[in-house]
């Protein structure tokens, strides 16, 4: 049974997704704000995180913020009234795996939430599986098309940090901060560099690319 946090500062918001996601089998908690929330998870484990942004006390960007510098990579999933471009930005910016906006709709909400707990499965499991291709975090090799390749460490973990969340788009910052660390020196245009590298080196693989984001970053896309 998958255990779901609703942090939401609206009570009818609150009350409307308990019910929604109980009625698809979730087990579910809820918050007022990203304070409550955090002491919640003092005391249970949870699988998922649906959040508003705007809210008293701890909004939704501070709340992400906070379990991201502790190194909390709990899938979340921001719903708000906030539709701006900058808007999303900022809130895959501090950590956020996806972003819905309001008015929300149910089919809508219950599938990314379904997409959501089955990328954090793969990432539990340390191994990416798209067709006939095995990236293997263990080893660090990535084997199809009868050969099995060992990546640089920096390329490896780019390339499953983007296949891990299909679809997601990450900035160049955000991945300098994952892959290479906060306190690197390193410019962002090495993100680049490797994004450029790893291109050249499945550029014939037809299971998947990385596509470029005008704008915002980079994601990966399965096609199988």
């Amino acid at each position: 049974m998958f255990h779901i946090l609703v942090v939401d500062d609206d009570k009818n918001t609150r009350r409307y997704l308990e019910a929604l996601l109980v009625g698809a089998g979730y087990t579910v908690h809820t918050a007022a704000n990203g304070e409550e929330a955090l002491v919640l998870m003092d005391a249970t484990h949870f699988d998922l995180a649906i959040l508003d942004v705007m809210m008293p006390v701890m909004n939704g960007y501070e709340f992400t913020q906070t379990l991201r510098s502790a190194q909390n990579e709990l899938p979340i999933l921001m719903v708000s009234a906030k539709q701006l471009p900058e808007d999303r930005k900022q809130g895959f910016l501090v950590g956020t795996d996806d972003y819905m906006t309001k008015p929300i709709d149910a089919e809508e909400l219950l599938l990314r939430v379904k997409a959501l707990l089955r990328r954090a499965k793969i990432v539990s499991e340390r191994e990416i599986r798209i067709g006939d291709v095995i990236v293997d975090y263990d080893s660090m090799t990535v084997t199809g098309h009868g050969i099995t390749q060992e990546l640089p460490q920096k390329e490896f973990l780019l390339l499953y940090k983007l296949l891990s969340y299909p679809g997601k788009i990450f900035t160049r910052i955000q991945l300098m901060d994952e892959i290479w660390g906060g306190d690197s020196d390193t410019g962002w245009e090495t993100v680049t560099v490797h994004i450029g590298r790893l291109r050249r080196r499945f550029e014939d693989w037809e299971e998947f690319e990385i596509v470029s984001v005008r704008g915002l970053g980079y994601k990966a896309v399965k096609k199988v």
